[in-house]
């Protein structure tokens, strides 16, 4: 009977943070990467792509879209890295998937093997209601999930 925990292993191996631009989720980030650090973990930084809305397809002006958003988090992400080279060292990859926030960061998860999970708390007002992306993932139960707030 397989437990789903692998035997001989300290730690985890990729730690998986979900990055949107919003000041939570780069605190998520920053909380991560000194996980991954303090680990020698895999940082996985993930952003997920909203699926492009109705009117944008049919040619409704769309206000930032998602692909000058990913670029700007690489972007921000690779200079933070470079300014603390050699005090901070974190091995780390950005990954961009599509759909709506809980799938895609499921999916990455699923796909990158990660060990934990780290997001930021939801800054919209509704999701005390229906429920934020962290409080999914929480109770779904896969992963170890960390909520900075």
């Amino acid at each position: 009977m397989s437990t789903g925990f692998e035997r001989g292993t300290d730690g985890p191996k990729v730690i998986l943070a979900g990055v949107d631009g919003s000041e939570s989720s780069l605190r998520a980030a920053a909380y991560a990467a000194g996980l991954a650090r303090r680990q020698n973990a895999l940082l996985a930084l993930v952003y997920v792509q909203p699926v492009m809305p109705a009117g944008a397809s049919l040619g409704a002006p769309v206000s930032g879209t998602t692909e000058e958003i990913a670029e700007g988090l690489v972007a921000e992400i690779r200079e933070s890295a470079e300014r603390l080279k050699g005090v901070y060292d974190v091995r780390w990859q950005f990954h961009t998937f599509r759909g709506d926030p809980y799938a895609g960061l499921v999916s990455a998860a699923q796909e990158l093997t990660a060990d934990a999970v780290v997001v930021g708390a939801s800054e919209q007002a509704g999701h005390r209601i229906v429920g934020s992306v962290a409080v999914r993932l929480v109770k779904a139960g896969r992963w170890p999930v960390t909520v900075v707030p």
